[in-house]
């Protein structure tokens, strides 16, 4: 028997060339693209959450994996946005793998009014009200069910942030507390309605902000064998170690974004790209930022996840017990619906547990939060710190963004090309077997 699959630590800038010109010259594969928006309930509430399934026209095309069953791929976005920006993926790996793909976006990110799902004006109304989720179709979040503050206790990362903050008593508040319960529902659904375990083996990426989410996803399926990742954040408490930081703000605010959620990425990655020089053109670069955004506005823009993100234990038992006392808990249930929601952040263990399957992260070149020394130093040392130990790698890309589909000088799609061509190789060469 051949060995399995053994990735490289890194893979340069020529090689990613090749690998995304051998990616792109193989013949395309006929796919479907179908949105579904599934009604889930959770928490004596229902939640409209929608998925985008892309798949082969002729299911015979989907390939197997090395363990023989078919190849199937739950991915979900980054913090700003939803299932579009995972679109290229998607698409390349349905149309030039042939895999079966779930692309689901986080509960309340669709703008459910319009096919377009484009969100309309900015984030920021002239008035001072702010954009707001849609968790149900038809529910519409009253400007008077919150009140807008401004957020400096990490300016130097992020600047000053306006956040809508849900009074208590209002359905805002009761969805601000309950949504992580909608969104582990609605993960496992996909899954069982996509990817029947007697068919599919399930891979799961998340981008970003997502990595947590297909890491907690990853011990709840039990079909699930594997994480593919590249810019896809670890566990919430390993990506709070690789922050340098605790998130302490409370679960009822929901963060409305502007330019400067941009400005922080484009800033470091010119730094990375260009050095201390970067600074003589940031003019230039500001112009950039702002043309991007008013670009970036048609996306959700607003952020509930940072409690899961970073395991925020304090915002989680606050929102696990405004949960609890709304549905009128007892004390034992009250408890282990506080587990269950400290349980999102990291890795399940103890008897019955399912172990956390194999990793394989990717990095690229110019990322500002995933650097090679914080997964050598703070990531692998995490994972391999768990009992039991899973299978973990990290393969450094010489190229690339935290956006890693960017185009850039010879790389039309970014990285994305030689990244799932990375990922090809370790399905089908057993990378992913227990």
């Amino acid at each position: 028997m051949a060995p399995a699959f053994q990735p490289p630590e890194r893979v340069g800038r020529e090689e990613i060339i090749r690998a995304s010109e051998e990616v792109m010259a193989r013949p395309d594969i006929a796919f479907s693209e179908t949105e579904e928006i599934l009604r889930i309930g959770a928490a004596e509430l229902e939640w409209d959450v929608g998925v985008m399934v892309y798949e082969p026209e002729d299911a015979a095309r989907i390939p197997v994996g090395a363990d023989g069953r078919k190849v199937g791929v739950f991915l979900t976005h980054g913090g700003a946005s939803d299932w579009r920006s995972m679109e290229p993926l998607a698409r390349l790996l349905a149309g030039k793998l042939g895999y079966r793909i779930a692309s689901m976006t986080y509960p309340g990110r669709l703008y459910l009014p319009e096919v377009s799902r484009d969100w309309p004006g900015d984030t920021i109304r002239a008035d001072g009200t702010v954009r707001t989720p849609i968790w149900l179709d038809g529910e519409i979040i009253a400007d008077d069910e919150y009140e807008v503050v401004h957020d400096a206790s990490m300016r130097a990362r992020h600047g000053i942030r306006p956040n809508a903050r849900a009074r208590p008593g209002t359905r805002f508040h009761d969805r601000m507390a309950s949504w992580p319960l909608a969104f582990e529902d609605a993960m496992k659904e996909i899954c069982r309605r996509h990817f029947p375990p007697a068919d599919y083996s399930v891979y799961v990426h998340g981008h970003s902000t997502g990595g947590p989410f297909v890491n907690m996803l990853s011990q709840r399926v039990d079909n699930v064998v594997g994480l593919i990742g590249v810019e896809n954040s670890p566990f919430g408490y390993i990506y709070q170690r690789m922050a340098g930081t605790e998130w302490k703000g409370p679960f009822t605010d929901l963060l409305i974004r502007n330019w400067r959620e941009i400005a922080r990425y484009r800033g470091a990655e010119a730094l990375k790209s260009e050095g201390p020089e970067a600074l003589m053109s940031l003019a230039a670069l500001m112009e950039d930022v702002l043309d991007e955004w008013a670009r970036s506005t048609r996306f959700p823009q607003f952020k509930a996840e940072y409690i899961v993100h970073y395991a925020a234990a304090p915002a989680l038992e606050a929102a696990a017990g405004a949960t609890a006392a709304r549905l009128g808990l007892g004390r034992p249930a009250e408890r282990e619906l506080v587990a269950r929601y400290l349980g999102m952040g990291r890795e399940l263990a103890g008897p019955g547990a399912r172990p956390v399957p194999p990793l394989l992260f990717g990095i690229t070149a110019y990322s500002r939060d995933h650097t090679a020394e914080k997964y050598r130093d703070i990531v692998v040392p995490a994972y391999r710190a768990m009992s039991p130990a899973p299978k973990v790698g990290v393969v450094q890309f010489g190229a690339g963004i935290h956006s890693y589909w960017a185009p850039e000088e010879g790389l039309p799609m970014g990285t994305l090309p030689a990244v799932i061509q990375l990922w090809e190789q370790a399905i089908s060469g057993g990378y992913f077997l227990a």
